[in-house]
């Protein structure tokens, strides 16, 4: 039987996703008592990729990765996952199965909703289908232009727009995991190419790289050789 302590987390955590923000207080309890709380630790795998959805899954806290294996056996991963995040609504919402394997990165505690109550949730509730219209969309954005940059950019490029991306301020905190091979790994090169290229920005004196943490040092520059416009 659930505790209270369990059902309090899991209203807290599925209130501040954007899907479930709005709901009334009755689907938001429906989906707090289906909600189903799974604990991983690092290196172990929350979804492999061909497999059936089994539902939406939301993320208490620890970090993730999304990942597809590529011809030639290297990992391209597509997409770092942390606190507040959702993933597997593709799968959930078109019946496909896993399009691509997760895998916690660090302890990670999250929240399942299974695909059934997503279904009969999203056939009553005309505002939840259109936030998923939105968010379904915003992920085709996300991987067209994932494709462009491994296609299209240098790997100076994409390192740069990276490193804005997962900026704070003008500060990218290192995580214990986020070695230069996942960075490659995200790039779509290897380590050895992401080594020679950060030290050619931080010559540059466009970023400074530290044990924990690079910091942006001319955010202009960087923007630029992203090919971002201000």
């Amino acid at each position: 039987m659930r505790t209270d302590t369990s059902l309090q987390e899991a209203r807290k955590v599925l209130s501040a996703v954007p899907y479930f923000a709005d709901l009334d207080a009755q689907s938001l309890e429906t989906i707090t008592r289906s909600a189903i709380p799974h604990n991983y630790e690092p290196d172990e795998l929350v979804i492999l990729e061909g497999e059936p959805a089994v539902g939406l899954y939301v993320v208490k806290s620890g970090w993730l990765k999304v990942s597809k294996i590529v011809v030639d056996g290297r990992e391209q991963i597509l997409q770092f996952l942390g606190s507040g995040e959702v993933f597997n609504a593709v799968s959930v919402f078109s019946g496909a199965p896993n399009p691509a394997s997760v895998t916690a990165l660090e302890t990670t505690r999250l929240w399942m909703v299974g695909r059934d109550t997503m279904l009969k949730l999203l056939d009553s509730n005309p505002r939840l289908a259109r936030l998923v219209i939105l968010d379904l969309a915003g992920r085709i954005t996300h991987l067209i232009s994932l494709v462009e940059d491994l296609s299209l950019r240098s790997v100076e490029a994409r390192l740069a727009r990276l490193l804005l991306e997962q900026s704070t301020g003008d500060t990218v905190q290192r995580k214990k995991w986020a070695t230069q091979t996942k960075m490659a790994s995200r790039l779509g090169t290897v380590p050895d190419v992401v080594s020679r290229t950060l030290r050619k920005l931080a010559d540059l004196g466009l970023i400074q790289v530290d044990r924990q943490e690079i910091r942006i040092l001319n955010r202009p520059e960087l923007e630029m050789i992203a090919g971002i416009e201000r």
